[in-house]
């Protein structure tokens, strides 16, 4: 369900002047239930859990969290290895791959990772305004 949504806009959402840092063209993860099955994405945020279960035949699953929610993302084996440091050592990530749904979770596959973690320093930039907004604000 696209909600009447060119699926290209998914790549075109852009931060608020003076708000969190968003990166460029990120879906927040609150809306990841809006693009159908299979379509494109782009989702950023804060690792908060990378694992590799022994099970799981060398894929990696990560957890990002943006102020609106969680992210699950699903690294095959190849991709992982394109994008090794990324994975191992971003503390910023922005992922972009296909939207999965299975058994009511929502997943993106990811295609390309990009380690964006230099965007956190400017939080610490005296210049940056806080727009008052609370992660336990958003919806």
């Amino acid at each position: 369900m696209t909600h009447g949504r060119d699926p290209s806009d998914w790549f075109t959402l852009l931060p608020a002047p003076n708000s969190w840092p968003r990166p460029p063209a990120a879906l927040p993860a609150a809306r990841l239930v809006e693009p159908s099955t299979g379509a494109r994405v782009c989702v950023a945020g804060l690792v908060l859990v990378r694992q590799r279960p022994g099970t799981a035949k060398g894929v990696i699953f990560l957890t990002l969290e943006d102020e609106t929610g969680v992210a699950n993302v699903v690294v095959w084996a190849k991709v992982y290895e394109r994008f090794r440091r990324a994975v191992i050592a971003g503390r910023l990530l922005r992922v972009t791959g296909r939207l999965q749904r299975e058994a009511g979770v929502v997943h993106v596959v990811a295609e390309h990772i990009e380690d964006i973690s230099a965007m956190l320093d400017r939080l610490l930039d005296p210049a940056f305004r806080h727009d008052g907004t609370r992660a336990g604000d958003q919806p």
